[in-house]
């Protein structure tokens, strides 16, 4: 219901992504999961946008992103919510800002983003602000760390030592 008592009729469009053919969240899996939120509250899903095989790392080869911002900033859109199955669908950009940036370019025109698959309900309150600042984040931060935890083990391979088990280095030459 609206603030009038009247009932507010809540129309979706769903966005999909894969980053590559080969990922187990494929966008009918998503599609699925989707489609079970929003029956479970009674959110009508009238547009998807998929983009499929695309890199989540820029909005640059996702063609149906773009035309779903797109259509929300030529006040196109024939839905009031978009529906994306996690944090990391909308997107993994190199700057967590711009995400952020493209969710408030909906949020503007009056179109929420529900994330269907996390924990937490998408709204202004500190909690979901602090837990997707860090949905977003925690990804850079797993992603350097990656980088080095790699440099370390190549570091004590120049060095002579091996891996002998797991959890024993072991000296090459001994």
């Amino acid at each position: 219901m609206d603030g009038s008592g009247a009932v507010t009729e809540f129309r979706a469009g769903q966005y999909v992504h894969m980053s590559t053919e080969h990922q187990q969240c494929s966008t009918h899996n998503q599609s699925d999961k989707i489609r079970e939120y929003a029956e479970k509250r009674g959110i009508e899903i009238v547009r998807t946008y998929a983009d499929d095989g695309k890199s989540g790392l820029s909005i640059g080869g996702r063609a149906s992103l773009q035309r779903l911002i797109a259509d929300v900033e030529a006040g196109a859109a024939d839905f009031n919510v978009i529906l994306v199955y996690d944090v990391s669908r909308w997107g993994r950009f190199q700057d967590a800002d711009e995400s952020a940036f493209y969710e408030y370019i909906c949020k503007r025109a009056g179109i929420q983003v529900a994330y269907c698959a996390e924990q937490f309900k998408n709204d202004v309150s500190p909690v979901s602000t602090i837990v997707k600042r860090q949905a977003r984040h925690g990804r850079e931060i797993s992603r350097e760390l990656s980088v080095k935890v790699f440099t370390g083990q190549c570091r004590l391979i120049e060095l002579g030592y091996r891996r002998a088990g797991p959890r024993v280095m072991a000296c090459a030459g001994c």
